[in-house]
């Protein structure tokens, strides 16, 4: 048997940019990501409070400093 367990969270941030001709993947400025103790291509849920889809990606590193969140492909239409 095999138990998932969400070890890390980035609660409430707001999509800044949505790219829908990248193959997939969720960009996060890496200062967040060291925050919230993610590795690139680690495997991630996105849950959004504003119109309830649920998603799973990866996350890749963005511009470091930027604030950054872009949802790639096609899970941008779902943030």
């Amino acid at each position: 048997m095999q138990r998932f367990i969400l070890k890390s969270k980035i609660h409430r941030v707001v999509v800044t940019e949505a790219n829908l001709n990248y193959e997939g993947s969720l960009t996060i400025d890496p200062v967040l990501m060291e925050k919230a103790n993610l590795l690139p291509y680690e495997r991630v849920f996105v849950y959004n409070i504003t119109n309830g889809h649920r998603f799973d990606t990866y996350a890749i590193e963005g511009r470091r400093d930027s604030g950054e969140i872009c949802v790639n492909g096609a899970a941008a239409r779902m943030a």
